[in-house]
């Protein structure tokens, strides 16, 4: 029946048609045939991109289900100012939480209260052409700042603390970086423009993902090395010389301490550097393409908390595809200034603040201004002048200087020190006393939380409570003895900082342990 009507029309219109016009209607049908074709290929094109854009919005879905955030109202309202470097600063934690079924891969119970494993602040300088990566040990005592408990009530300031006890603030399974990011940015000056979690099984999965990530063993590694409880030596976990890492294996190693190097966590740190620098060459070595990227990001997604800001597929690809052209030989990877304190870790002063400065002018590990093309950043090779303020840590603290020591022209040398990092001096004068040993920042009432962000501008300073108002900073021979490093912003890294730089394309065997 339908062949039928479809072909009785076509001979009725042909049965008082001339030859010719026949032939001219031949002619029309080719033509409208390719017309017809043109629709056709048309259409095909417009399908296969409405696949192609439904695909991708799959994708995207997909990823974005992977993806949880932590909550923007955990973080402090009393934070550096936006511009407080020309780059982009974003902390990563790497958590031992043991929820969503990382306690399989580390042990433990999923009801305990989730710690921060190690740390590190990715300076990606403004160029994007170089990188530095600073860890942060986690028994660096600091100043935990006020932090946001469950309840909504926050805390007071925690002085002399351990980093890694910011992250167990408010004591959940899942832990508080939006706390850690509150202690790093009172640390070092810098905003955290971002901060990333990566939990076990998002760290074993990102190294299946990339096909195992190549290490240097220094020596043979045993089971006891990894769980130091057992009572015996156990079999080999890791044969000395290089070798490919994945999933479990790869875990193991970056959180092995004991029975290798020193046995300290700086030695840990140092191979947990090398490790990312592996994992970063391995995976510029594959290729940044699609084939490559999707998968990654799919695994990594999966197991990563982030800020709201990195809280979409596309802000976080954005992200990493904006790293492409960091050069390996660029990427470089420090520890803050550190000495040790006991059986803690204490942050070396001066060289930590110049670190910070260098940062926050953009100056990379050689002293060169990676701040941007000229004409986009400022003038190249430029640096603030002192005293402008540089990275807005003081903003909206005014202190008065004393000098507490015989040394004429303390109180001046004092100011600059406080008014290069933001804050308002209201007046210098000599203290009564001019024999004090020890620098003491006093501090009336409500303002301990600013007394102790001063104090951390002179190291060793003691705090002192008093009933009227106001900060004092009364000098003392410490400082009078320590160098004078606010009369110009650094132009590089302090020498030591320099000098234990790792860079990603590094040979994987050097400098893999301290001690």
């Amino acid at each position: 029946m339908t062949t039928s009507h479809k072909t009785a029309p076509s001979r009725r219109r042909s049965r008082g048609v001339p030859p010719q016009r026949r032939g001219g209607s031949r002619r029309a049908s080719r033509g409208g045939g390719g017309r017809a074709r043109a629709r056709t290929a048309v259409i095909v094109a417009l399908s296969l991109l409405v696949l192609g854009t439904a695909g991708m919005g799959w994708l995207y879905l997909k990823l974005n289900g992977n993806i949880n955030t932590f909550g923007a109202d955990g973080v402090s309202d009393d934070r550096p100012d936006a511009g407080s470097s020309k780059g982009e600063n974003v902390l990563v934690i790497g958590s031992d939480a043991r929820v969503g079924g990382n306690d399989a891969l580390g042990g433990g119970s999923k009801d305990d209260i989730g710690r921060s494993d190690t740390a590190f602040l990715l300076h990606v300088y403004a160029d994007h052409q170089h990188a530095l990566a600073v860890s942060i040990p986690r028994d660096t005592l600091v100043t935990i700042p006020p932090c946001k408990l469950p309840d909504g009530s926050w805390t007071e300031p925690q002085p002399n603390t351990m980093f890694n006890a910011a992250y167990s603030v408010g004591s959940t399974a899942e832990g508080n970086p939006a706390c850690s990011q509150n202690t790093v940015e009172h640390l070092t000056g810098l905003r955290v423009d971002h901060t990333v979690v990566v939990d076990f099984k998002g760290f074993a999965a990102l190294t299946d993902v990339v096909g195992g990530v190549p290490v240097c063993v220094p020596q043979d590694v045993y089971q006891k090395d990894l769980n130091p409880k057992r009572a015996t030596r156990g079999s080999v976990l890791f044969a000395k010389g290089e070798q490919t890492v994945a999933g479990q294996k790869a875990l193991d190693w970056v959180r092995i301490r004991h029975g290798i190097g020193d046995g300290s966590d700086i030695g840990r740190i140092k191979r947990q550097q090398a490790f990312v620098a592996s994992l970063i060459k391995k995976v510029k070595d594959d290729g940044l393409t699609p084939g490559k990227l999707l998968p990654l990001a799919d695994a990594a997604t999966k197991s990563l908390t982030v800020d709201p800001g990195l809280g979409s597929a596309d802000k976080l690809l954005s992200f990493v595809l904006s790293l492409k052209n960091v050069d390996l030989h660029n990427t470089k990877f420090v520890t803050v200034p550190w000495r040790y304190q006991g059986a803690r870790v204490a942050i070396v002063e001066p060289d930590a603040s110049e670190l910070w400065a260098a940062l926050r002018a953009d100056r990379t590990i050689d002293g060169k201004d990676a701040g941007g093309k000229k004409g986009k950043k400022g003038k190249a090779g430029a640096s603030p002048s002192p005293g402008a303020g540089r990275d807005g840590l003081g903003k909206g603290i005014d202190v008065s200087v004393y000098n507490g020591t015989t040394t004429p022209g303390l109180a001046t040398r004092g100011a600059a020190t406080l008014t290069g990092r933001g804050f308002t001096v209201t007046s210098t004068a000599n203290a009564g006393s001019q024999n004090h040993a020890t620098t003491l920042i006093q501090y009336g009432p409500g303002r301990q939380a600013q007394a102790e962000t001063v104090a951390g501008l002179f190291p060793g300073a003691e705090l002192q409570a008093l009933t009227g108002p106001g900060i004092n900073v009364v000098l003392g021979e410490d400082f009078a003895a320590a160098p004078d490093t606010a009369s110009a912003e650094p132009t590089s890294m302090p020498t030591a900082v320099a000098a234990d730089a790792r860079s990603a394309d590094d040979d994987l065997c050097t400098n893999l342990s301290y001690g």
